[in-house]
């Protein structure tokens, strides 16, 4: 297969030497080019014809959120990954850019070590990402191509939801605004979600989230009492999980080492969902990259909770739900705008044979 063709778009000249330096070591990609603002970008994506754009958000002329805008219009199926400042106007202007489109975001490091430890994220984040992303197709499976397995029917009814919990990675953002936003101002459950994003990022999701929700959203706050019709977010660098007492279930946020290379971390909260609620489980695994989720999702079935993907086709990237699909423990395998339809029928079915 050849490499991936990629337009680096960075207005510091050094930022493009470096990035282009980097991906270029690499035999799964080639820079076919470099730009140091938008005009100049759209430009050359019409003369390389790349496969996917790195692009920065803010820079003079024409920035990245237009320029975004821009592709959308003349190569809507190109690949866009943003290269973003972990500041709050950075992440606002991320999630806007994953809204109108962006496959995925790599931040750039604060830290004041300098380049060599932009190169390192780079290193660490970006390649992975690329490589990760089918940046030809809509979505990627991970792992082995495995016929998915039928789930088994249960011989009774489902149990009665009691909570739903959410996982997504890579395409999260844009996949958690349409279905947060179709849930219904009535929902009997509480939600909790996690998706892996870092500090302050979470806190804007929850935000963007709340704006277009009929539900309560909010960032996750130890001791936090869950109630029906309210909406949580794991926050960044913290895993989410349940606690129980004679008050009632409340939020329990901690940074216990990272599972699955996460912090938060889907498995953690799926498991404490389980030791809490036990077949009354609705989990759900949205589009992702990796693995994250399966051994939650495993326990689940296990306690005889219900288990529903996202399909392959509506992903960005199809690991996460696929890697749930394949081992044969989805109740149900929907399409993105099918979601919260699902979720509704599930809950309102109340132990009746679905």
């Amino acid at each position: 297969m050849s490499a991936i063709r990629v337009l680096v778009v960075d207005d510091a000249a050094v930022v493009r030497r470096q990035v282009s330096l980097l991906l270029g070591s690499d035999p799964a990609l080639e820079v076919v080019a470099t730009a140091a603002n938008g005009r100049i970008a759209l430009a050359k994506v019409e003369q390389f014809q790349p496969d996917v754009v790195l692009l920065d958000l803010e820079m003079p002329e024409l920035d990245g959120l237009e320029t975004l805008k821009l592709l959308r219009q003349r190569s809507p199926e190109l690949a866009v990954v943003m290269f973003s400042a972990l500041t709050e106007r950075a992440g606002v202007l991320t999630l806007e850019a994953l809204a109108l489109g962006a496959r995925d975001y790599v931040t750039k490091p604060t830290s004041s070590g300098g380049m060599n430890v932009t190169v390192e994220a780079v290193r660490d984040e970006l390649v992975r990402k690329l490589k990760a992303i089918n940046v030809r197709n809509t979505c990627v499976p991970s792992g082995p191509a495995l016929m998915p397995r039928p789930h088994p029917p249960r011989p009774q009814g489902p149990a009665r939801v009691e909570i739903i919990v959410i996982g997504a990675s890579t395409g999260g953002p844009g996949a958690l605004v349409r279905v947060v936003s179709a849930l219904p101002a009535d929902l009997s459950v509480p939600v909790l979600i996690v998706q892996h994003m870092p500090p302050l990022f979470t806190r804007l999701l929850a935000e963007r989230l709340e704006g277009v929700s009929k539900l309560r959203v909010r960032e996750a706050v130890s001791g936090d009492l869950v109630r029906p019709g309210s909406v949580w977010v794991a926050p960044g660098d913290f895993h989410l999980a349940l606690s129980s007492d004679a008050t009632g279930v409340r939020i329990l946020t901690h940074q216990g080492p990272p599972e699955n290379a996460c912090r938060p971390a889907v498995d953690v909260l799926f498991r404490s969902a389980v030791e809490v609620y036990g077949p009354g489980v609705l989990a759900v695994v949205l589009t992702g990259m990796g693995q994250d989720g399966l051994r939650g999702c495993r326990l689940v079935d296990e306690a005889g909770g219900q288990v529903v993907v996202q399909d392959q086709a509506t992903c960005v990237i199809g690991g996460m739900p696929g890697a749930v699909e394949q081992a044969g423990l989805a109740d149900g395998v929907v399409a993105l705008d099918e979601v919260a339809a699902e979720l509704v029928r599930r809950v309102e079915a109340r132990g009746r044979r679905l």
